[in-house]
């Protein structure tokens, strides 16, 4: 489009946006996927037995299952560069506005032809039809897309909803009481008042981050297959020096009571500025048996998990 084209275009955004955008509520922020008891491979099983070659050796293509692109979109190929790092999550953050979900970090990122539906739901519709049902060919565990909600969460989600239902085979679902895995789990995160309208439909397209308070409540991994959090809200250790007991100890009654529900644990906010830091804190995520770990460095995640690769 033209320069003056575009500007009247993020003019509307602009004004739209102004009447639609999510207020701050007393509930943490975010939402995510599904685990175990939704008939869905847990992520600590690294790879899905269909795809470990009858050597018993796993071949650097691998999907990475616990890899998650943070901001993915701020790529210059949104959800393919991830995908040629073999990411299994991908995070995109979405606004309504005028009954599209445009894709970006801030209002003024928006642009009229970056949609949801362009950048992330019909290329994942091309690619798991050219792999006969699968993100990554052979792989058996579905991709997770985590979406962030950033306009008033009950509006967008029902819109989401409505994104979702046109593609019938695409997308996990649950009904009847059950999860239906399929090749992408659409996760909701961000505005929390897209819980409301989540939980009272009985047949779904998408299924919501947790936050770390759930773990001590009724929600099932059915609803929330994700639990997520703050990282600096909840630990002070950053990478440098030792990792206390106290904390090392804290995080892993954190997934030990998550993965005793079926339910997955990722952390936001952790440190990811490349370094002994990083991997230090990295490490430690690891061995606590965290499922997802947050980057917006694809090439630098992808080489450590390569590196700490199961023999």
């Amino acid at each position: 489009m033209t320069l003056t084209t575009r500007r009247g275009a993020l003019a509307t955004l602009g004004a739209v946006l102004a009447g639609t955008l999510a207020r701050p509520t007393s509930e943490a922020l975010a939402a995510s996927d599904t685990g175990p008891a939704n008939d869905v491979p847990a992520v600590s099983d690294v790879r899905a037995a269909s795809d470990v070659p009858a050597g018993g050796r796993r071949p650097r293509s691998r999907p990475l299952w616990r890899a998650h692109a943070h901001n993915d979109y701020a790529h210059p190929r949104p959800l393919l560069d991830a995908l040629d790092h073999r990411f299994g999550s991908v995070e995109a953050d979405i606004f309504l506005v005028d009954g599209q979900l445009l894709v970006g970090h801030e209002v003024s990122d928006l642009d009229p032809s970056r949609t949801l539906e362009s950048l992330y739901l019909e290329p994942l519709a091309a690619r798991v039809a050219a792999h006969h049902g699968a993100v990554y060919r052979g792989a058996r565990r579905p991709l997770q897309l985590l979406v962030d909600i950033k306009t008033e969460g009950a509006a967008t989600y029902l819109e989401l909803d409505r994104h979702l239902r046109r593609y019938p085979r695409l997308f996990t679902r649950y009904a009847r009481g059950r999860v239906h895995p399929g090749p992408v789990t659409v996760v909701v995160s961000g505005d929390r008042a897209a819980r409301t309208p989540m939980a009272a439909q009985t047949e779904r397209r998408a299924f919501y981050d947790g936050r770390l308070a759930d773990l001590t409540g009724s929600v099932p991994a059915s609803f929330a297959p994700l639990i997520s959090d703050n990282w600096t809200q909840n630990f002070t250790w950053t990478g440098t020096g030792a990792f206390p007991d106290t904390e090392r100890r804290k995080l892993r009654s954190i997934t030990a009571a998550a993965h005793a529900r079926g339910q997955r644990v990722r952390f936001w906010a952790t440190p990811d500025t490349a370094g002994p830091a990083r991997e230090a804190l990295w490490t430690e995520l690891l061995a606590a048996g965290v499922d997802h770990l947050n980057t917006d460095d694809l090439a630098g995640l992808e080489a450590f998990l390569d590196a700490h690769a199961p023999a």
